[in-house]
């Protein structure tokens, strides 16, 4: 694939909706939580995990629904593959992820969502042999990563506080989703992305459903009229953005897309200012989002001087 495949115009669009998306589903996922504090509910892991899993395989199941011959996709598929690639996109990934919520501050869990990108391109040479990323991508990146963790850090309704096992169950999470990416790159010859990412929301949706088992006596007191909408919306986000991002990451270079994933924290951040009351604001949002900005730009430049690699 040339390197004008690989221009921003081509790379920021799908991306950014990517972000979008994906950044709507933190303010939401908190007014679930203020919706249940405000009924008096009083939840734990259990409860997160069974609201997590009603959302994932709702996901998926729409997702399968709409792709073609799914059946037929996952007989020609190595069992193992899917398995593992359920295991890591979604059931370890949101296991550690909401276990890591509760003991990291809202910030601080925004910004370790960023490290996701080092993951990825440390990983990806190794289990992928991928190239190394070169000296100028690594500045990208970590320009990035100092721009999310201002941006997030500056945000009125964070809190800057998290524990260090807070922060490293976080970074198990975002390993899980590195190792996901990467092991949808070994199923990409016999499945789509639509239906791979709709068996890997629905299988890894159930497993968190046995998870959070305990929970599923409280159902019907859980999900309000409110909190019911929210699910759907979530539910969507999860079918739409996983598939575009797995779809995106066999267009274009792991070291490319690893700089433009610092969008997602940066949406996240926005859209809680825009959607929940008493998000303010923060000073350093500006110079955090022009940081990530800059990363970007370094990313794009380094990427169209070198002979692009293969996804």
């Amino acid at each position: 694939m040339n390197q004008a495949a690989h221009h921003w115009t081509k790379v920021l669009p799908p991306v950014l909706l990517c972000a979008a998306l994906w950044g709507s589903a933190f303010p939401c996922i908190k007014l679930v939580y203020q919706d249940w504090e405000a009924r008096g509910i009083e939840t734990g892991l259990a409860h997160y995990w069974w609201f997590a899993g009603i959302r994932f395989v709702l996901a998926g199941l729409v997702l399968l629904l709409i792709s073609k011959q799914p059946l037929r996709d996952l007989r020609a598929t190595p069992a193992k593959l899917i398995i593992a690639f359920s295991l890591t996109q979604t059931t370890l990934q949101y296991l550690f992820f909401y276990i890591g919520i509760s003991l990291a501050s809202g910030s601080l869990s925004s910004l370790m969502v960023s490290t996701g990108s080092y993951w990825w391109i440390i990983l990806s040479p190794i289990l992928l042999k991928t190239p190394w990323p070169n000296l100028r991508q690594w500045l990208a990146i970590t320009v990035g990563a100092i721009g999310v963790s201002i941006a997030t850090s500056s945000s009125g309704g964070g809190e800057a506080g998290g524990s260090v096992a807070g922060v490293l169950i976080l970074l198990a999470a975002t390993l899980m989703g590195a190792l996901g990416l990467i092991t949808f790159s070994k199923l990409r010859p016999t499945i789509g992305p639509r239906a791979a990412t709709g068996y890997s929301l629905f299988f890894g949706g159930l497993l968190l459903l046995g998870t959070g088992l305990p929970a599923g006596p409280d159902t019907p007191e859980l999900f309000s009229p409110r909190v019911i909408l929210l699910t759907l919306w979530l539910a969507t986000v999860s079918a739409s953005a996983f598939t575009l991002w797995n779809h995106l990451s066999t267009q274009h270079p792991v070291n490319l897309l690893a700089g433009y994933r610092f969008l997602i924290p940066i949406c996240g951040v926005i859209e809680s200012v825009i959607l929940i009351p008493g998000e303010s604001l923060g000073k350093g949002l500006v110079f955090g989002s022009l940081l990530v900005a800059l990363s970007l730009i370094v990313a794009q430049r380094t990427m169209m001087r070198t002979p692009p690699a293969k996804p």
